[in-house]
């Protein structure tokens, strides 16, 4: 597979109030983004555990978007800092196994921001093109 070939498959981790919304308000829009993101709602980003993260990449995905409410504007009032103190964790993790913490970009997205959700995975793309394939999926 060359590099042009090459389509990357991203899991968006989405809070239900916020990120997810706010795809759901570009997509009312018709905003046009890259095909590439699959979305999983959950109602909270403090609910995102690195497992999940970690599941994601081992089971195919090339790249993992984690994103919620702006700091201050959970719905649940903390839940978005409990993800804060876990991503920069994670990232020193992926690293001590040879998985470039690139793959997994972490983001604030409110309802109303349904463009710079559509920004935020165009450019999301082009990194993770520049990475290449999950070097997880070619080991097998």
């Amino acid at each position: 597979m060359t590099d042009s070939e090459f389509d990357p498959y991203i899991l968006g981790i989405c809070c239900n109030w916020c990120t997810y919304a706010g795809a759901d308000q570009a997509g009312t829009s018709r905003m046009q983004r890259p095909a590439n993101l699959r979305i999983m709602r959950v109602m909270c980003g403090g609910r995102v555990e690195p497992h999940f993260i970690l599941d994601a990449l081992r089971n195919g995905a090339d790249g993992v978007l984690v994103s919620h409410c702006h700091p201050g504007d959970c719905h649940y009032v903390e839940g978005n800092y409990k993800t804060m103190r876990k991503i920069p964790l994670l990232h020193r993790y992926l690293e001590q196994f040879g998985i470039n913490p690139k793959r997994v970009k972490y983001t604030f997205v409110s309802a109303s921001e349904g463009a710079e959700l559509t920004e935020i995975v165009k450019e999301f793309v082009q990194e993770l093109k520049e990475l290449g394939p999950n070097p997880i999926n070619e080991e097998e």
